[in-house]
């Protein structure tokens, strides 16, 4: 990866592979912390999976968890300003609730 300069400020040149620009889908996010890292699982629960696995691991510096907190901080007053208030529980129900069984 090489770093272009344009004026003051640095850009960084980042390849996002095609399997990961996909993207992974996650319902649920557990975060656990030591002194010197955030640890952050995504899993995605779904009904009749009796046991589910995390998806996705990502590992930050405490530095780092608090940065990307302030941005998505940003990020949803800006969404909220545009699409309105994100309605969300005080606590979401566990299980989650994905209503009655289907039939066909």
């Amino acid at each position: 990866m090489g770093e272009i300069k344009k004026g003051n400020k640095a850009q960084i040149n980042i390849e996002l592979d095609a399997s990961v620009a996909e993207g992974i889908y996650s319902n649920l996010a557990i975060i656990n912390h030591s002194v010197s890292e955030f640890v952050v699982d995504f899993v995605n629960i779904m009904p009749g999976i009796p046991k589910n696995k995390v998806k996705s691991r990502i590992i930050l510096t405490p530095q780092h968890a608090k940065r990307l907190t302030k941005a998505l901080q940003e990020n949803v007053k800006r969404f909220e300003q545009a699409h309105g208030e994100i309605k969300d529980y005080e606590q979401p129900p566990m299980p989650l609730n994905f209503g009655p069984t289907g039939q066909a």
